[in-house]
C-alpha cells in the first residue's frame, strides 16, 4: 500500500460537525479522532477554561497537552448554565450533527440542555454521553474518572509484579480507550441516521471500554473460577514473553504468541532442546516453564549489545522490539516517515505530537491545527449565527462568553 495522498479527495468527515462540550480527557479525545478525519470540530469550554489546559507540562505558560487535546477544532467559550448561553447553544445545535458531553448525568437536564430540548431542534442530532459509570445503574451519580475505570475493571488487578501492589497506568489508559470506543460509536450511530433519519443517545460508561478489552477475564471467571494474577511482564498465555537487559544496559521486549516464533527463538539462543521437550507445543504450557525459558533467553541477551540482538532476531524472523521512551519514539525513522507530525503552532513554533490513528488510502484525515488559544474562534463561530463584534462584547461583558 502507498502512502495515503491528501489531495485525493476531502476527508471522510468533512461537512460533519461536532459540538465538544466535554472536559478533560475521554469526551475530548473522541472528539479529536472526529476532528483528525476531517469534522468541523467547534470546541466549547466555560470562559474560564477546559481544566484540561491545566494538566501536564507547561511552556512559557503554554498548556502542552491541550495542543494535542484540542487540535484541529476551532475553540469557542460559552457559559452554558446561563439562559442566554442555553440558547446560543441550542442555535449551534441546530444544524450539529454530533454533541459530546461529560457531565454528571442530570447536568444538562438541570441547565434545559437535556435530551428533550435538543431532539426539538434537532431530531437527527448524536449524543455522545461520557460518563465515569453511566447514565443509569447503582453507581451512575459517582464521580467518575478513567483511574476509577482502570481500578474497577480489573485492569489493576492484574497489573504489575505478582509480589508486588495492584498497578494503575501513568498515562490516561481508560480514558484513551474510551475516547476511540466513543469516536466509533459516533460513527456507528452516524450510520444509522443515513438509514433512519433518526438521532439517538450514545450511553458511555468509561469503565466498559477497558473492561472489555481486559479479554477472557470474566468468562474464565464465570466457567472455570480462574481469577487472573498478577505476572510482571510474563502472560499467562505464552512465554518466553518478558524484558530483557542487555550487554550495554538496554532493555528489549520479546513476543512468542506464534508457535513458529517461539521456536526460532530457543533456536537462535542455542537451546534446540526446549523446542523438543513436550509442553513446548502449546503456548499455556510453555508458560508453566516461563522460569527456564527466560532463564535461556536472558542468559543470551545478556552477553550481547542491543544492536546485535535486535539483528540476529530480525534475521531470525522471531519477535523483538527495543524498550522506547518518548526520545526514542521522536527520533525513530519508521516513527518519524508515518507516526509523528510537526505541526506549526503560533505559541510554541514548530511542535512534535503524534499523527493520525490510522490511514486512509483515500481519503486521507489531516492535522490541520495545533490546540488553539481561549476562545479564539468565538468571533468566527458566533458570527455564523448573524451576531456582530458589538453583540458579542456585550455578551463578554454580562460572563456569557
Amino acid at each position: 500500500m502507498s502512502e495515503p495522498n491528501p489531495t485525493s479527495g476531502a476527508p471522510a468527515l468533512d461537512g460533519i460537525k461536532v459540538l465538544d462540550i466535554a472536559t478533560l480527557f475521554a469526551g475530548p479525545f473522541a472528539a479529536t479522532l472526529l476532528a483528525d478525519q476531517g469534522a468541523d470540530v467547534i470546541k466549547i469550554e466555560h470562559p474560564r477554561g477546559d481544566p484540561a489546559r491545566g494538566h501536564g507540562h507547561t511552556k512559557d505558560g503554554v498548556p502542552l497537552w491541550h495542543k494535542i487535546l484540542s487540535r484541529g477544532k476551532r475553540c469557542t467559550t460559552l457559559n452554558l448554565s446561563t439562559p442566554e448561553g442555553r440558547d446560543i447553544f441550542l442555535e449551534l445545535a441546530r444544524d450539529a450533527d454530533v454533541v459530546i458531553e461529560n457531565f454528571r448525568p442530570g447536568t444538562l437536564e438541570r441547565w434545559g440542555l437535556g435530551w428533550t430540548e435538543l431532539q426539538e431542534v434537532n431530531p437527527g442530532l448524536v449524543l455522545l454521553r461520557t460518563t465515569g459509570f453511566g447514565q443509569y445503574g447503582p453507581y451512575r451519580r459517582r464521580p467518575g474518572f478513567g483511574t476509577l475505570a482502570e481500578s474497577m475493571s480489573g485492569f489493576a488487578h492484574i497489573t504489575g509484579e505478582a509480589d508486588g501492589p495492584p498497578t494503575l497506568p501513568p498515562f490516561g489508559l481508560a480514558d484513551g480507550i474510551a475516547a476511540i470506543s466513543g469516536a466509533y460509536a459516533v460513527l456507528t450511530a452516524l450510520t444509522a441516521r443515513n438509514r433512519t433519519g433518526q438521532g439517538q443517545v450514545i450511553d458511555l460508561a468509561i469503565y466498559e471500554p477497558i473492561l472489555t478489552v481486559l479479554g477472557p477475564q470474566l468468562v474464565d471467571y464465570d466457567q472455570l473460577g480462574i481469577v487472573q494474577q498478577r505476572t510482571g511482564n510474563r502472560s499467562v498465555n505464552n512465554a518466553p514473553r518478558n524484558t530483557y537487559r542487555t550487554r550495554d544496559g538496554k532493555w528489549l521486549a520479546i513476543s512468542t504468541s506464534a508457535q513458529s516464533v517461539a521456536e526460532r527463538v530457543v533456536r537462535l539462543v542455542g537451546r534446540p532442546d526446549l523446542a523438543e521437550q513436550p509442553w513446548f507445543a502449546s503456548g499455556g504450557e510453555r508458560a508453566k516453564h516461563a522460569d527456564e525459558l527466560d532463564e535461556a533467553v536472558g542468559s543470551w541477551i545478556e552477553q550481547r549489545d542491543a544492536e546485535d540482538v535486535l539483528a540476529a532476531f530480525e534475521k531470525a524472523e522471531a519477535a523483538v522490539a527495543p524498550i522506547y521512551s518518548a526520545s526514542d519514539v521522536v527520533t525513530d525513522p519508521h516513527f518519524q516517515q508515518r507516526s509523528i507530525v510537526r505541526m506549526a503552532d503560533d505559541e510554541l513554533g514548530e511542535v512534535a505530537m503524534q499523527g493520525l490513528l490510522f490511514q486512509l488510502s483515500e481519503t486521507p484525515g489531516q492535522i490541520r491545527w495545533t490546540g488553539p488559544r481561549l476562545g479564539a474562534h468565538t468571533a468566527e463561530i458566533l458570527g455564523e449565527l448573524g451576531m456582530d463584534e458589538p453583540k458579542i462584547a456585550a455578551l463578554r461583558e454580562r460572563g456569557v462568553l
